[in-house]
């Protein structure tokens, strides 16, 4: 049986992944920074983080889920804090997660790495630079590491969504949310349940012959 540690697993996107996984024999082990999780840790907390991850031990499967939106302001308005509480969860917690477990992948000749980017770390959301530039960050991030780990068994990928409905966006600003909705054609916002199924077939022995890459979920809002 294989094993599986979702960040941001309590909701959302990791709620649903863990629940789909779950439905296909996986063993998940969701972590969350509070909430119904497996284990409650805060991934921007080295030492705490270092402690737990020794404690949930070997893992086949990594999905990072946590983030977190940050500010809906013009960039003029951000402050150096606004900055660094975003990057610190959804860059540098991302990269904590990659560099405990993927060296025990590494050894054992096969792993799944599923990154949560963004559409905005394509597109650039107006009034979400902080956000936009995180998952931009992810993006790279996952590019570089599916490269570097390409022929080891190890495969990284990312998930770039549009809109989709997450308790993380209930705190979105209502005109932000609107504008990113508009500009997708299908009209609407994505649901959890429609990602998890992506994040199955990722961490799944289906995809072989794809590492680094970004896959879009985004009612066709994607250009590139």
């Amino acid at each position: 049986m294989k094993t599986a540690l979702i960040t941001g697993g309590a909701r959302g996107l990791g709620a649903a992944a863990a629940e789909r996984l779950r439905a296909d024999g996986i063993r998940v082990i969701t972590l969350d920074i509070a909430g119904d999780a497996d284990v409650l840790v805060d991934i921007t907390d080295e030492q705490a983080f270092t402690q737990a991850a020794a404690s949930v031990g070997p893992i086949d499967i990594l999905i990072n889920s946590a983030g977190i939106v940050g500010p809906g302001v013009p960039l003029t308005s951000t402050t150096p804090s606004d900055w660094q509480a975003v990057l610190n969860v959804n860059v540098l917690g991302v990269v904590a997660t990659m560099r405990a477990f993927i060296p025990g992948m590494v050894d054992r000749g096969w792993g799944r790495v599923i990154n949560f980017a963004s559409m905005a770390g394509k597109d650039g959301n107006p009034n979400l630079s902080i956000y936009s530039a995180s998952k931009a960050a992810v993006i790279a991030l996952t590019k570089s590491s599916g490269k570097e780990l390409a022929t080891t068994g190890v495969l990284v990928n990312a998930i770039a969504p549009a809109v989709i409905a997450t308790p993380m966006n209930d705190n979105t600003a209502p005109e932000v949310l609107a504008h990113i909705t508009s500009l997708i054609p299908m009209k609407r916002v994505g649901k959890a349940e429609e990602v998890a199924e992506l994040v199955a077939w990722l961490s799944s022995d289906k995809v072989s012959f794809s590492t680094g890459a970004v896959y879009d979920i985004s009612g066709g809002r994607a250009t590139y």
